[in-house]
């Protein structure tokens, strides 16, 4: 099988990593080669610089599948001490010899090999006419990249998130029993179990909406320590679905998030704190554009 090939972590999948992809099946498609991508089963830094690795916008399971929607074959690498140390030149080399790659794409800040940081795309094609194989640079989108993601993830601003990923910043999760303490004031709650190395939204109270196995809700979701009802010493991801009557327990839903509401902050009661979240429903209603149900 003839390949063309682009190698990267695509962390978040973003508007700039889709154009390195758009580019990939056109040349793919130009040339009669299949489009595949090379990536890891984690960030790269997790193996050089453990305490300087990121925290992922999207678990590797969730970014292999926005791959594959997108329409390429996707080899997934362990991220070694060995294949660290694989030069620019050496990576060219054994994609062709072991994969069939004649071309390979990069994206404009994306490079590749431990000598990689150090190359232009001069370099790249350099050692491309040397190994064989074609060097294609894909067109840049300004200012998308993941870690302009994360900062503004990072933030709590879901909005410029948004447009930088070219669609809702998403979490994952499988969800557990938690405190159990929404439900004793009416207010049920969903406990969301995410990858540690899962980054979440700045703490505070946001719309949203949830993916579940019945359908996609709106919700009102709290990242944060529950200050009024605990001794705030306890971070959580919890969901209150609206119109919603059910059992997700053990089951995996996905947190699509919409605008931030506002600051998660210790109320004088219980009452109080009700009130809010009715004015907090409210406000993720008319956030997101969705009509109270029908008596």
């Amino acid at each position: 099988m003839k390949r063309i090939v682009t190698i990267g972590t695509f962390d978040g999948l973003h508007r700039g990593h889709h154009e390195v992809i758009r580019t990939l099946l056109a040349e793919a498609d130009r040339r009669g080669l299949t489009p595949t991508v090379m990536t890891f089963d984690r960030h790269p830094l997790e193996t050089v610089a453990p305490e300087r690795a990121p925290r992922l916008l999207s678990g590797i399971e969730r970014r292999d599948k926005l791959l594959q929607e997108a329409g390429v074959e996707v080899v997934r690498l362990e991220f070694t001490d060995e294949l660290r140390q694989i030069s620019a030149k050496e990576w060219m080399t054994r994609l062709a010899h072991n994969y069939g790659a004649e071309a390979i794409v990069i994206g404009y800040d994306n490079t590749f090999g431990s000598d990689g940081a150090d190359l232009t795309i001069a370099d790249f094609r350099r050692l491309g006419e040397e190994t064989g194989v074609e060097i294609i640079e894909a067109p840049a989108i300004p200012g998308c990249s993941s870690s302009a993601a994360r900062r503004a993830i990072a933030a709590g601003d879901t909005s410029s998130a948004q447009k930088i990923l070219g669609r809702p910043f998403c979490v994952s999760g499988r969800v557990e029993h938690g405190r159990g303490i929404g439900r004793t004031i009416g207010v049920p709650t969903v406990n969301l179990s995410t990858d540690p190395r899962q980054l979440l939204p700045l703490e505070g109270v946001y719309a949203a909406t949830v993916a579940a196995p019945d359908g996609e809700f709106l919700a009102v979701v709290n990242i944060g320590r529950a200050p009024t009802l605990t001794d705030g010493t306890s971070l959580a991801l919890e969901a209150h679905l609206l119109d919603f009557d059910g059992d997700l327990y053990g089951k995996t839903i996905e947190v699509k998030f919409g605008p931030r509401l506002r600051d998660e902050m210790k109320f004088p009661s219980v009452e109080a704190l009700k009130l809010r979240i009715a004015a907090d429903i409210e406000a993720a209603r008319k956030k997101l554009a969705l009509p109270r149900p029908k008596p």
